[in-house]
């Protein structure tokens, strides 16, 4: 089954006539016509309805639309890959990142490559984990992924290379009203699950070290970063969400930090590739990622007055 087959049964489909669906493939209806012929002459099997004015299509083609538009995408896509593949030599260029770090950093990465590559960039969005685990499946050709910095990590084993890109602070933060609500006592929070990176930094690096005399009531659990932000926004409850993400919404008054009361962590923001093997990434791109360190940074005032540059 040919693209062009597919979209012109769609386009008697959608428009419900030949005549139309002829206008919309830019054809007179004669042309379409013979077209319409031409593919049931291939297939060896009847399309068109002629028992009916206007003709349309069979009822059984009819309850083909799902897997017909289905195709037409995944042909379109295969279309795009083949041409992005053939003109770069290769197939494209694709990378991995934590969800905040795709909203905020990836433009960064996309601008920086796409200048210096041919073709499209690819970028995936995940937990560290899956990241991770789509590089070593050889689906990605590098990930830009969080560490604790100083603290023991998956990336530190001999079949990865990283290098630093900056740095980013995971803060508490919450809506402006919340914020003169916070005493002593229970604080409604909007937590991430203890089985993704940001909800184990929590519970490793922050949970030990809050202050006595509160306690966290969990009000919602999600593990999309965004959505976290989203709540807190709607006054949820407080959360910890990387400064980076956040720092539009402090400097317009929509949220405040909370960092003067309860611990923030810091965050180093890496890119990952394998050390060898037939997926390793291009050393001249690695290059162009190396190029980057401290171009990849967060600045925001701090609750006293002074700055944070991380």
């Amino acid at each position: 089954m040919r693209l062009e087959w597919i979209e012109d049964i769609l386009a008697v489909l959608d428009s419900g006539s030949l005549i139309r669906a002829s206008e919309r493939r830019y054809l007179t209806q004669s042309a379409f016509t013979r077209r319409m012929r031409h593919i049931e002459e291939a297939l060896g099997t009847p399309l068109l309805d002629r028992s009916r004015k206007p003709v349309t299509l069979l009822p059984g083609v009819k309850r083909l639309e799902p897997e017909l538009r289905r195709t037409a995408t995944q042909l379109r896509r295969l279309n795009d890959e083949l041409r992005v593949s053939a003109g770069s030599g290769g197939r494209p260029l694709s990378f991995a990142c934590l969800h905040a770090i795709t909203a905020v950093f990836s433009p960064v990465i996309v601008q920086t490559l796409t200048q210096k590559e041919e073709g499209a960039v690819k970028v995936r969005s995940g937990n560290r984990d899956e990241c991770l685990l789509q590089l070593m499946a050889g689906e990605i050709d590098f990930a830009v992924i969080y560490e604790i910095p100083e603290e023991q990590s998956p990336t530190t084993h001999k079949a990865f290379e990283t290098v630093s890109l900056g740095a980013d602070i995971l803060v508490p933060v919450c809506e402006e009203r919340l914020s003169d609500q916070i005493t002593e006592g229970d604080i409604p929070v909007v937590r991430y699950p203890s089985d993704v990176f940001l909800g184990g930094v929590f519970d490793r690096n922050v949970a030990p070290r809050m202050p006595t005399g509160y306690r966290l009531v969990t009000k919602a659990e999600t593990a999309l970063t965004l959505a976290t932000l989203q709540f807190v926004l709607s006054g949820i409850g407080m959360a910890w969400i990387p400064l980076s993400l956040a720092a539009a919404y402090l400097e317009a008054g929509q949220l405040v930090r909370m960092d003067h009361l309860f611990p923030a962590q810091d965050l180093g923001i890496v890119a990952v590739r394998l050390t060898e093997g037939a997926q390793r990434l291009d050393d001249r791109i690695w290059q162009s990622l190396i190029e980057l360190r401290n171009l990849v940074h967060v600045s925001q005032p701090l609750p006293n007055g002074q700055t944070a540059s991380v």
